[in-house]
C-alpha cells in the first residue's frame, strides 16, 4: 500500500477549505445574498450593480448543483482510493483553474463601467490567482499520481 505524502493531504485540505467555502459564499447567496454580503464572501449590489448580484447568484446555482458535488466525489473518492475519484477531482480541478480566471477577467472589464464600484481589487488579483494555481497545481498532482491514487 503506498504512503500518502504532503502533496495529497495538501490537495484534500484546500479542496476541503475551498468548499466549505463555496457552500456558505455561494450556496447560501441563492437564498440569503444579504447574509453572504454581511460576511463578506459577495459584493453588494451598490458594489457590483444588480446585473452582478445576478451573475453571481448564477455561479452558486453552477457551484451547488455540479462544482461542489464533483469536488466532494473527487476528494472523498481519493479518500477511499477510487478511480472515480481521480476523474472527478480532476474536473473540479479543472473548473477551479477556470472560474477565477474568468471572475478576473470580468473584474478588470468592468472597471468603469456605470454603477460598477468594486474598490478591492488588490484582494481580487492575489486571491483569485492563488486559486487558480491551486487548481493548476491539483490537475498535475492528479495526472501525476493518478496510478497512486488509486487500489490497485
Amino acid at each position: 500500500m503506498n504512503k500518502r505524502g504532503a502533496g495529497f493531504w495538501i490537495l484534500i485540505i484546500i479542496g476541503s477549505l475551498l468548499n466549505a467555502w463555496y457552500l456558505v459564499g455561494q450556496t447560501m447567496c441563492i437564498f440569503f445574498y444579504d447574509f453572504t454580503v454581511s460576511i463578506g464572501l459577495q459584493d453588494s449590489a451598490e458594489v457590483v450593480t444588480p446585473v452582478g448580484v445576478a451573475f453571481g447568484q448564477g455561479f452558486g446555482i453552477g457551484d451547488t448543483l455540479l462544482y461542489i458535488p464533483l469536488f466532494v466525489i473527487g476528494i472523498i473518492g481519493l479518500l477511499k482510493r477510487k478511480s472515480i475519484g481521480v476523474f472527478a477531482m480532476f474536473g473540479a480541478l479543472a473548473v477551479t483553474v477556470y472560474w477565477p480566471i474568468v471572475c478576473l477577467g470580468a473584474v478588470y472589464m468592468a472597471k468603469g463601467a456605470p454603477g460598477w464600484n468594486l474598490t478591492a481589487y488588490a484582494e481580487y488579483t492575489v486571491i483569485l490567482p492563488l486559486i487558480a494555481i491551486y487548481g493548476l497545481w491539483g490537475m498535475w498532482y492528479v495526472y501525476r499520481k493518478r496510478k497512486l491514487l488509486v487500489k490497485a
